[in-house]
């Protein structure tokens, strides 16, 4: 089984900046709202971001979106703020025509999915939020919150680089690396460092009270990155809602035990637990090769382990890549081993 393609569109705001957004998968819809940055395209071509958003496809119409200036959307150079990151998620809602839909916000995204839940509690059937807060000004020190911005502003290639440590510091080296890189690919320096101030601005503390909608607050018990006691409070603030404190250091759903993210986000959603998180749909002689790329070996040394031809493995790395998705190697490699860890 081949997994799923992502189908493409865009949508105008008000001021005539277009919002990209991609949709998955099928049946009633769930609509995720991002993280910091985010890429619709990087994000597919990530073994263990595709095997994520692949697994909450299932059984549901998945919608993703890059806000202005991240990824896909539009460049975008205005003001960041609360008002602007709901406008964006109206813009999708509306262009996809959905009346009432499941929201996944994380990081970021949990603040502003909590703030439209309580605006449009007409609209949000369930409600999920992950690693996020109520009050950005409980995220750090304001030392520590200068450090980062000062970083980032400066050496934006060193600045993702500690941040992905920050972010997913239970991935291997090689899937930290093309992290860091996704980041850079996401949006520019100048970018990053505004939505880092919006994310530390952030306080949806008062509009809590006014969610209706079921709520499951998930937030991993070592995440460096938003603070154990923010997943707490939102919990508190928000009637009836259920605090889940899953075990692990990374901030980033896809990394760590991610499966144990998608295990609860689908038994709140009401979808059966799946058996694997997405499928691998390799061939046992391409299984082989995959694994002998992801152990560094180039063509010709494959060839020779497996006394196949060059040409022939060739011909095998290529169908793999195109069976699942990826563009290179590194692709292959690094969701190879997340296959085996998972």
């Amino acid at each position: 089984m081949v997994a799923r393609e992502q189908r493409i569109g865009r949508a105008p705001m008000a001021d005539g900046t277009r919002v990209t957004h991609a949709v998955t998968g099928t049946g009633p819809a769930l609509v995720v709202s991002p993280g910091w940055l985010s890429h619709l395209e990087l994000d597919w071509s990530i073994p263990a971001q595709r095997l994520f958003y692949d697994a909450l496809s299932s059984g549901r119409t998945l919608v993703r979106y890059d806000r202005p200036g991240c990824g896909l959307s539009d460049p975008y150079t205005g003001p960041r703020s609360l008002e602007h990151e709901l406008a964006t998620l109206s813009t999708v809602v509306d262009a996809l025509h959905l009346d009432r839909f499941d929201l996944f916000g994380w990081s970021l995204g949990a603040p502003v999915a909590a703030r439209w839940a309580a605006d449009h509690p007409d609209t949000v059937s369930r409600l999920v939020l992950y690693g996020g807060w109520a009050r950005g000004s409980e995220i750090g020190d304001e030392v520590s919150r200068t450090h980062v911005r000062g970083l980032l502003a400066g050496h934006w290639g060193l600045g993702s680089d500690v941040l992905t440590e920050l972010f997913a510091p239970e991935a291997d080296p090689g899937t930290r690396r093309v992290l860091a890189r996704y980041q850079r690919a996401a949006s520019s320096a100048e970018t990053a460092v505004g939505l880092l101030d919006l994310a530390y601005g952030l306080d949806v503390t008062q509009a809590l009270a006014r969610i209706c909608a079921p709520t499951l607050v998930l937030h991993r018990d070592q995440d460096r990155a938003a603070p154990p006691a923010q997943g707490r409070l939102l919990a508190d603030r928000i009637p009836g809602a259920r605090l889940v404190e899953l075990s692990g250091r990374s901030h980033f759903p896809t990394m760590g035990d991610s499966r144990a993210v998608i295990d609860q986000v689908r038994r709140f959603l009401g979808l059966r637990r799946l058996q694997e998180a997405a499928p691998v749909g390799l061939t046992p002689r391409q299984s082989e090769v995959a694994a002998l790329v992801a152990q560094g070996l180039t063509n010709r040394e494959v060839a020779q382990r497996l006394h196949l031809s060059e040409r022939s493995v060739e011909s095998h790395v290529e169908r793999i890549r195109l069976r699942l998705g990826f563009r290179s190697r590194t692709q292959l490699a690094a969701w190879y081993v997340a296959q085996q860890r998972s």
